[in-house]
C-alpha cells in the first residue's frame, strides 16, 4: 500500500509541475500585444522591457556597443550588445549554426528583426535568422547593406 507521502510525491507533485508548465506556456504564448501607445512612447524594445514581456517580435536598428565571445554551448551563437537610439542596450544572440556570421565591429550600425526575450539586464533578441522548419516568423540582420538570415 502506498502511504500519503509517496502518493503526494508520485502523483500530486508531478501533476502540479505539469499544471504550472501549462499555465506558463499559455501565459507566454497568449499575452496581448503591446499597445500602440506603449510602443509610441518608448519604442518596442523599451516597451517590452518596461512591461517585462517576452516573445515579442521586433524590428530595430542601432549601434554595436560591444562584441562578445561566441556562445558555443549547444547551438553556437554570435553575441553582441546593441545600443538603440534611446540608449537602451540589448544582447543579440545570432545563431551561427543556422545563419552566417555577421561581420560587425564596435560602432557599426545595423538593423535587425528577431524575437525579444525579457531579462533584468535589458533583454535578449534572438531568432535573427530563417526558421529552419518554415513554420513561423523569420528574423534577419542587415549590416553594411547585406542581409543575413
Amino acid at each position: 500500500m502506498v502511504n500519503k507521502r509517496q502518493f503526494l510525491r508520485r502523483t500530486v507533485l508531478p501533476a502540479l509541475v505539469v499544471l504550472g508548465l501549462v499555465v506558463y506556456q499559455y501565459y507566454t504564448e497568449n499575452q496581448p500585444p503591446l499597445s500602440e501607445e506603449e510602443v509610441a512612447k518608448a519604442g518596442v524594445v523599451e516597451a517590452a522591457y518596461a512591461a517585462e514581456r517576452s516573445r515579442v517580435w521586433v524590428e530595430v536598428g542601432g549601434r554595436i556597443k560591444r562584441t562578445l565571445p561566441d556562445d558555443n554551448e549547444g547551438s553556437r551563437h554570435q553575441r553582441f550588445i546593441l545600443e538603440l537610439a534611446s540608449g537602451h542596450t540589448v544582447l543579440v544572440a545570432h545563431n551561427i549554426d543556422l545563419a552566417k556570421r555577421v561581420p560587425i565591429y564596435e560602432d557599426d550600425r545595423i538593423d535587425l528583426r528577431g524575437r525579444y526575450e525579457w531579462n533584468d539586464r535589458g533583454g535578449v533578441i534572438h531568432w535573427t535568422h530563417h526558421d529552419p522548419d518554415g513554420r513561423g516568423p523569420e528574423g534577419w540582420i542587415r549590416a553594411q547593406g547585406k542581409l543575413y538570415r
